[in-house]
């Protein structure tokens, strides 16, 4: 039986007194891509907002690593080893490659770790290692988006939270994005994608869970999901 990394069990979430999440349930296997999927406004960010702390639920819990985080403040929840990679990349635009990164890693108090974890995310983006002295702002749009992971990586997460990492990328830079994600899964972490994107998340990923207007509309293995007509139909064309 796989351990369960993060649980969520019958979480409402609302904004004002509207409930945007109406009794998500669903778990993350350690050491897995877990991925969800669902079309604009089916309530996938609100569901990143409340595992993080920044819209907490009204009901329901959130388990990380067996502790109760439902109501916890986001730093401790951040410190607990969770990380997110925003949506559309969100780099600080004025600092460097090198600077971005080292914010990542602003809760380690150990300079040797955050020297040994900068020079591992340089192994493995060795585009950002050319051009660590270059502002984040004037980089391409994949080149913030490795930044965005790198930064990530740097506070050495348990668990990966990654949001919608094809926006606004070209096929051939959603295709390297997504090998990158699979090889740091491969490395041990483990990952909860969220995503628009049904083939290219589906080719990743081990386990998904489909969320429509707020519930869960399915849930399966890649071909099990691949293979529902209505899932293909309802939230991707």
């Amino acid at each position: 039986m796989m351990t369960a990394t993060l649980e969520i069990e019958g979480v409402y979430t609302a904004y004002d007194k509207a409930d945007v999440l109406q009794g998500v349930s669903l778990k993350v296997e350690a050491g897995r891509i877990t991925c969800l999927l669902g079309s604009n406004g089916s309530g996938k960010t609100t569901l990143v907002r409340s595992i993080l702390g920044l819209t907490p639920p009204r009901a329901g819990r959130i388990v990380f690593n067996g502790a109760d985080i439902t109501h916890l403040p986001t730093h401790r929840i951040i410190s607990a080893g969770i990380a997110c990679i925003p949506e559309g990349r969100k780099v600080f635009p004025k600092l460097t490659v090198e600077e971005n990164l080292r914010v990542g890693a602003y809760q380690e108090r150990s300079d040797k770790a955050r020297s040994e974890r900068l020079a591992d995310i340089l192994r493995i983006f060795p585009r950002l290692a050319e051009r660590r002295t270059q502002l984040a702002g004037t980089m391409s749009g994949g080149e913030q988006a490795m930044v965005s992971i790198g930064r990530g990586l740097m506070c050495a997460p348990k668990l990966l939270l990654i949001d919608e990492p094809s926006l606004g990328l070209s096929p051939r830079l959603v295709k390297e994005n997504f090998n990158i994600i699979r090889s740091i899964n491969e490395s041990g972490i483990t990952v909860l994608l969220v995503e628009q994107n049904m083939h290219q998340t589906l080719a990743i990923s081990h386990y998904g869970f489909v969320l429509s207007k707020g519930r869960v509309a399915a849930s399966g293995t890649p071909a099990d999901l691949a293979a529902r007509e209505d899932v293909r139909n309802a939230y991707f064309g």
